[in-house]
Protein backbone atom coordinates (compact mmCIF):
# COMPACT_ATOMS: atom_id res chain seq x y z
CA UNK A 1 0.00 0.00 0.00
CA UNK A 2 2.95 2.25 0.70
CA UNK A 3 3.54 2.84 -3.14
CA UNK A 4 -0.17 3.76 -3.65
CA UNK A 5 0.72 6.04 -1.26
CA UNK A 6 3.40 7.39 -2.30
CA UNK A 7 2.11 7.95 -5.69
CA UNK A 8 -1.05 9.48 -4.93
CA UNK A 9 0.78 12.22 -2.41
CA UNK A 10 2.56 12.84 -5.86
CA UNK A 11 -0.54 13.49 -7.82
CA UNK A 12 -1.59 15.14 -4.74
CA UNK A 13 1.36 17.49 -5.21
CA UNK A 14 1.04 17.85 -8.97
CA UNK A 15 -2.13 19.27 -8.86
CA UNK A 16 -1.56 21.57 -6.22
CA UNK A 17 0.91 23.14 -8.05
CA UNK A 18 -1.01 23.27 -11.22
CA UNK A 19 -4.07 24.25 -9.48
CA UNK A 20 -1.55 27.67 -9.44
CA UNK A 21 -0.78 27.50 -12.78
CA UNK A 22 -4.21 27.05 -13.98
CA UNK A 23 -5.05 30.40 -12.26
CA UNK A 24 -2.54 31.98 -13.81
CA UNK A 25 -3.04 30.78 -17.00
CA UNK A 26 -7.21 32.21 -16.67
CA UNK A 27 -5.53 35.55 -15.46
CA UNK A 28 -2.88 36.30 -18.41
CA UNK A 29 -4.25 34.24 -21.90
CA UNK A 30 -4.92 36.43 -23.98
CA UNK A 31 -6.32 36.53 -27.91
CA UNK A 32 -9.18 36.00 -29.84
CA UNK A 33 -12.08 34.15 -27.56
CA UNK A 34 -10.90 35.32 -25.24
CA UNK A 35 -13.96 34.95 -23.10
CA UNK A 36 -14.53 31.27 -23.46
CA UNK A 37 -10.69 30.01 -22.94
CA UNK A 38 -10.67 32.56 -19.98
CA UNK A 39 -13.69 30.82 -18.04
CA UNK A 40 -13.06 27.33 -19.38
CA UNK A 41 -9.57 27.90 -17.47
CA UNK A 42 -11.85 28.64 -14.50
CA UNK A 43 -13.62 25.37 -14.87
CA UNK A 44 -10.31 23.52 -14.97
CA UNK A 45 -8.70 24.86 -12.04
CA UNK A 46 -12.14 23.97 -10.51
CA UNK A 47 -11.79 20.63 -11.41
CA UNK A 48 -8.12 20.15 -10.22
CA UNK A 49 -9.74 21.44 -7.05
CA UNK A 50 -11.96 18.53 -6.22
CA UNK A 51 -9.35 16.19 -7.63
CA UNK A 52 -6.75 17.32 -5.10
CA UNK A 53 -9.31 17.23 -2.35
CA UNK A 54 -10.58 13.81 -3.17
CA UNK A 55 -6.73 12.39 -3.62
CA UNK A 56 -5.72 13.91 -0.57
CA UNK A 57 -9.19 12.40 1.86
CA UNK A 58 -8.11 8.92 0.02
CA UNK A 59 -4.94 8.88 1.10
CA UNK A 60 -6.40 9.34 4.79
CA UNK A 61 -9.19 6.28 4.21
CA UNK A 62 -5.76 4.79 3.74
CA UNK A 63 -4.51 5.89 6.78
CA UNK A 64 -1.94 8.05 5.97
CA UNK A 65 -0.92 11.51 5.53
CA UNK A 66 -1.57 13.37 2.97
CA UNK A 67 1.05 16.07 1.83
CA UNK A 68 0.37 19.40 2.93
CA UNK A 69 2.48 22.13 2.65
CA UNK A 70 3.66 24.12 -0.33
CA UNK A 71 7.48 23.08 0.20
CA UNK A 72 6.38 19.53 -0.16
CA UNK A 73 4.69 20.53 -3.31
CA UNK A 74 7.03 22.20 -5.09
CA UNK A 75 9.68 19.22 -3.37
CA UNK A 76 7.58 16.72 -5.41
CA UNK A 77 5.56 17.98 -7.73
CA UNK A 78 7.00 17.50 -11.70
CA UNK A 79 4.94 20.12 -13.41
CA UNK A 80 7.19 23.00 -14.64
CA UNK A 81 5.75 26.74 -13.21
CA UNK A 82 5.17 29.71 -15.59
CA UNK A 83 6.15 33.12 -15.27
CA UNK A 84 3.54 35.72 -15.16
CA UNK A 85 3.05 37.11 -18.21
CA UNK A 86 0.30 37.11 -21.16
CA UNK A 87 -0.16 33.79 -22.89
CA UNK A 88 -1.56 33.06 -26.14
CA UNK A 89 -4.53 30.65 -26.20
CA UNK A 90 -2.43 28.94 -28.41
CA UNK A 91 -0.07 28.41 -26.17
CA UNK A 92 -2.61 28.11 -23.23
CA UNK A 93 -3.96 25.09 -24.89
CA UNK A 94 -0.43 23.51 -25.95
CA UNK A 95 0.28 24.05 -21.81
CA UNK A 96 -3.04 22.58 -20.62
CA UNK A 97 -2.72 19.62 -23.40
CA UNK A 98 0.95 18.59 -21.91
CA UNK A 99 -0.72 18.29 -18.15
CA UNK A 100 -3.56 17.22 -18.82
CA UNK A 101 -1.47 13.77 -20.57
CA UNK A 102 1.02 13.83 -17.42
CA UNK A 103 -2.29 14.13 -15.02
CA UNK A 104 -3.80 11.07 -17.27
CA UNK A 105 0.08 8.91 -17.21
CA UNK A 106 -0.27 9.05 -13.61
CA UNK A 107 -3.40 8.50 -12.89
CA UNK A 108 -3.43 5.23 -15.05
CA UNK A 109 -0.06 4.52 -13.60
CA UNK A 110 -2.03 4.92 -9.85
CA UNK A 111 -4.52 3.34 -10.89
CA UNK A 112 -2.72 -0.14 -12.31
CA UNK A 113 -0.40 -0.18 -8.87
CA UNK A 114 -3.71 -0.02 -6.82
CA UNK A 115 -5.86 -2.75 -8.73
CA UNK A 116 -2.41 -4.80 -7.57
CA UNK A 117 -2.56 -4.20 -4.23
CA UNK A 118 -6.26 -4.97 -4.19
CA UNK A 119 -7.35 -0.70 -3.52
CA UNK A 120 -10.45 -0.79 -5.27
CA UNK A 121 -11.13 2.29 -3.79
CA UNK A 122 -8.16 4.28 -5.26
CA UNK A 123 -9.07 2.48 -8.42
CA UNK A 124 -12.68 3.31 -8.63
CA UNK A 125 -11.56 6.98 -7.67
CA UNK A 126 -8.57 7.36 -10.43
CA UNK A 127 -11.13 5.82 -13.64
CA UNK A 128 -13.06 8.53 -12.65
CA UNK A 129 -10.17 11.41 -13.40
CA UNK A 130 -8.65 9.27 -16.04
CA UNK A 131 -12.12 9.68 -17.96
CA UNK A 132 -12.33 13.39 -17.46
CA UNK A 133 -8.65 14.03 -18.62
CA UNK A 134 -9.34 11.95 -21.74
CA UNK A 135 -12.20 14.37 -22.19
CA UNK A 136 -10.37 17.32 -22.14
CA UNK A 137 -7.68 16.10 -23.95
CA UNK A 138 -9.95 15.26 -26.96
CA UNK A 139 -11.54 19.00 -26.40
CA UNK A 140 -8.24 20.27 -26.65
CA UNK A 141 -7.07 18.29 -29.79
CA UNK A 142 -10.72 19.33 -31.60
CA UNK A 143 -9.55 23.47 -30.64
CA UNK A 144 -6.06 23.03 -31.96
CA UNK A 145 -6.97 21.47 -35.66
Amino acid sequence: MKKVIDLLNQYVADLAVLNVKFHNLHWNVVGKNFPAVHVHLEELYDSLFEKYDEAAERIKMLEAYPKASIKDYLTLSKVEELASEDVEIIKALVIVKVDFTYLKELATKIREVADESGDFGTVALVEGHIADYDKELYFIRQSLK
